[in-house]
């Protein structure tokens, strides 16, 4: 969904920066996000994620810059019940229904979504008799869903959704997502399957070391990142010396076939066609794990 013109953003990072020790965990972050958009927070672990989730629902404060939510700091509007969030770190209550606790919760909220509603958008509509320590651990997951959705919040938060979801569950949980992104909530979701932040997202946000390093849609990353997927049947020949050859930038070696991402595709493939290496030669513009790849910076040091 587009964001609504004109008005304060859901979410505006502006110079946020989070230190832990001697790690520079988010590092001068300038990010808006306008109401009703769906974004995708994408990065390797350690890259600095959690924390500027931390920082967005106010569970700690920023050491520089700020970060508002809905024109104002983060506690105001989590205290509103205007942002619901879905987070990893969550336990299981013991003795109590589902239905039992999507209304406990529900019962905290100014404006609370029905129960019945929460449920049935969540896809946990017949578990609501079910004690919440006796579901396995997708279900628990789609619970979490559900007190995310409890408030009927205008930013949902969800790190990391589908962790715990087998393919049939991630595909239900994200029919739930848009259904209610369509009633023109802002969603942020921290995901690392990079078709999930392709397919559901109006937009990408991709950290690293704590910093943004792109921000577009899907197609806009292929483009920045440029290069090309070159392909190619090693036919019992040895895979050295081929991150040697003209623009190639990383290869990746799949049983008999090699994989080069290459940013000057003619010299690749022309350097292959010397070393007599053209069985099932293949040229694909870049995918985006390609542009994931190309626009991180690999480093034996991470932050969270």
């Amino acid at each position: 969904m587009r964001p609504t013109e004109g008005t304060t953003p859901a979410v505006a990072f502006t110079g946020a920066a989070k230190t832990y020790g001697d790690v520079r965990a988010v590092d001068g972050v300038d990010l808006r996000i306008g109401r009703g958009e769906t974004v995708a927070l994408l990065g390797r672990n350690g890259a600095g994620k959690s924390t500027a989730i931390a920082l967005l629902l106010g569970l700690c404060p920023p050491d520089a810059g700020t970060v508002e939510l809905f024109g104002g700091p983060p506690e105001r509007a989590v205290r509103a019940g205007r942002v619901g969030a879905m987070l990893q770190e969550a336990r299981a209550v013991p003795r109590v229904t589902v239905g039992e606790l999507v209304a406990f919760v529900a019962g905290r909220y100014p404006a609370p979504m029905p129960v019945g509603e929460a449920l049935e958008l969540a896809g946990i509509a017949p578990l609501a008799g079910r004690r919440v320590d006796r579901l396995s651990g997708g279900q628990v997951q789609r619970v979490r869903f559900a007190l995310a959705l409890a408030g009927r919040p205008g930013l949902l938060v969800l790190d990391e959704p589908t962790a715990a979801l087998d393919v049939e569950a991630r595909h239900a949980f994200w029919e739930s997502m848009r259904a209610y992104a369509r009633r023109g909530s802002t969603v942020l979701f921290s995901t690392h399957y990079l078709e999930e932040a392709d397919a559901h997202a109006d937009r990408i946000v991709v950290v690293d070391r704590g910093r943004v390093v792109a921000d577009g849609t899907g197609d806009e990353l292929r483009r920045a990142a440029g290069g090309s997927r070159v392909s190619v049947d090693l036919a019992g020949r040895p895979a050295d010396g081929l991150e040697l050859l003209p623009g190639v930038c990383s290869v990746e070696i799949r049983g008999d076939r090699a994989l080069l991402r290459s940013e000057d595709s003619d010299a690749t493939v022309i350097a292959l066609a010397e070393l007599g290496a053209i069985r099932g030669l293949e040229v694909a513009p870049a995918s985006l794990d390609d542009a994931f790849l190309a626009l991180t910076t690999k480093t034996k040091e991470s932050v969270r």
